[in-house]
């Protein structure tokens, strides 16, 4: 477990991402944390959160081009759903 901000989930799988945020979630529902350490592992979930967003953003985005190159017959839609007419995902 990394205090240093940011930069340490930036190298994190997104496994290791998932199990780090559970375990944020898990001391933070225990309330045995201090306000200042509870404010520190807020800040370092949103930023996992972000992240782990942010890869499977790359994911989806990567098995549309392998997807749309494997044998051009198909006509494929994003793979986020864009029927709503906006661009990403908005969950």
């Amino acid at each position: 477990m990394s205090t240093e901000g940011p930069a340490p989930e930036t190298r994190m799988t997104f496994e290791a991402s998932l199990r780090r945020l559970d375990e944020i979630v898990r001391a933070l529902e225990g309330g045995e944390t201090t306000l200042e350490d509870s404010m520190r592992l807020f800040e370092e979930g949103v930023a996992l959160a972000r992240r782990c967003s942010e890869m499977l953003g790359a994911a989806e985005r990567k098995i549309e081009t392998l997807v749309e190159k494997g044998d051009g017959g198909f006509d494929l839609k994003p793979f986020a759903a864009d029927e709503a007419g906006e661009e990403g995902d908005k969950r």
